[in-house]
């Protein structure tokens, strides 16, 4: 494998919003790591990570939710780009310039952090040329969270484990409405609110390409997670009642909050009530968006 030169030609890959559509918790393993059952879907909605060649390594964090941010090692991009170099070995991984533009709220249950590390991951592969085993690169990131294998893998699926284990499924697309009233909740407290580790695992999925008979499945699933998170930051319940009140075929706290998702039934219902909710509620994030099938990256080869 041949290294390249410095050169102003960029990749950006799209770090799309992951939604925990259920999860149920199933256990807690002896290193405190709590076991999961859950169904994922990634959407159009995300953040976006640029790579480019340069004279040495640096990191810059634009965009509405960039405030606050780390640029150091101790930022995920970072540590994605340290992880993947270490793992490359002795192939060639010339200094890079990441840039992430931060569209997503921080820490909202929506994987925004976890989906930027692996949008790093899968850019800067294609940066260096680096063909590596999409197994091993799933095992390896977990040093960097539980979700970065889902992150890494960004279509729909089944979780289990810690969130290593994936199963992909196929799924009707999705109208969703992603809100977000801006507060902050810490997940080890929810997990600590949580009264029951022990609980059933997700029923059976059947496949369907009907939206009706998504959404009645998962009328049959939970969020765990989302009554300790609401005992928590009631401001969560009203973000649920909101999407409802707007037409949304169900409404559901996404992952640990404090985002929560609405389910509408065509793209003009979500753009109506996203608009809606967006004027009633300015200082909330609020997006219409859509399902994907699988993450997108760009550039030259």
């Amino acid at each position: 494998m041949s290294s390249f030169a410095v050169t102003s030609d960029a990749f950006v890959a799209h770090a799309p919003a992951k939604v925990n559509l259920a999860l149920h918790v199933t256990g807690r393993r002896d290193d405190g790591y709590h076991l999961l059952d859950t169904l994922v879907v990634f959407t159009e909605a995300g953040d976006t990570v640029t790579a480019r060649l340069a004279e040495r390594d640096t990191l810059t964090i634009q965009g509405r939710y960039a405030q606050g941010l780390a640029t150091d090692s101790d930022n995920l991009v970072a540590r994605a780009r340290d992880l993947l170099r270490r793992l490359a070995g002795t192939r060639p991984t010339p200094a890079v310039a990441l840039d992430l533009d931060k569209a997503l709220p921080i820490a909202s249950g929506i994987g925004g952090g976890s989906s930027d590390a692996a949008a790093t991951l899968r850019v800067l592969c294609r940066v260096w040329r680096l063909d590596l085993d999409e197994e091993v690169l799933r095992r390896e990131a977990l040093a960097l969270g539980a979700d970065l294998p889902m992150c890494l893998a960004a279509r729909p699926l089944i979780a289990t484990g810690i969130g290593e284990r994936l199963a992909p499924v196929v799924l009707p697309e999705l109208h969703m409405v992603l809100a977000n009233p801006g507060v902050g909740v810490s997940t080890p407290a929810i997990f600590k609110a949580l009264q029951s580790r022990e609980n059933s695992p997700l029923p059976p999925l059947r496949a369907t390409s009907s939206m009706a008979n998504l959404v009645g499945w998962l009328g049959s699933t939970r969020n765990d997670l989302e009554h300790p998170a609401m005992s928590i930051a009631p401001d969560i319940g009203d973000v649920v009642k909101t999407l409802t009140a707007n037409g949304a075929a169900l409404a559901r706290m996404s992952g640990s909050g404090a985002t929560c998702f609405g389910i509408f039934g065509s793209q003009d219902e979500a753009a109506t009530a996203a608009a809606a909710i967006a004027t009633a509620r300015p200082t909330w994030y609020v997006e219409a968006t859509r399902t994907i099938e699988r993450e997108q990256i760009h550039g030259a080869d």
